[in-house]
């Protein structure tokens, strides 16, 4: 299935879905998921490898970590090739004083943003739609 590259189309059209958990981030310097451990996504950089994965696993397996974050994903298949969709959405974020840390998987894109302002971020995205 090809993906959207429409940036109109993509911004009027995209939903967005707050999804349960608190996660956060941390990091493995070894390269290794501890075993029983589930990330949400891992990347691996120079320095170790990046695991999103939620609270409440980082701290049943004494993983440090920061950014305690909710996770909103934007209901619409966008391309990887398309071009400004993410730079609107955290530029309108930032707009409102707020850190975004966005992923983009295969079929959509997913945003972290800081607990508490979940419903500020999901307010914002909403307004995408009305202004297209």
């Amino acid at each position: 299935m090809v993906g959207e590259t429409n940036l109109d189309k993509l911004l009027g059209s995209m939903a967005a879905e707050l999804v349960d958990g608190l996660y956060v981030f941390a990091t493995v310097s070894d390269g290794v998921v501890p075993a029983g451990v589930r990330p949400r996504m891992l990347f691996h950089e120079s320095e170790g490898m990046t695991l999103i994965l939620l609270k409440e696993e980082a701290e049943a397996h004494n993983i440090a970590y920061e950014f305690p974050c909710r996770m909103i994903t934007l209901n619409i298949h966008s391309s990887l090739e398309a071009v400004g969709f993410l730079a609107r959405i955290t530029t309108a974020l930032a707009k409102h004083d707020m850190g975004v840390n966005p992923v983009s998987g295969f079929s959509h894109d997913h945003l972290f943003v800081p607990d508490g302002r979940e419903m500020d971020a999901i307010r914002v995205l909403k307004e995408f739609a009305t202004k297209t």
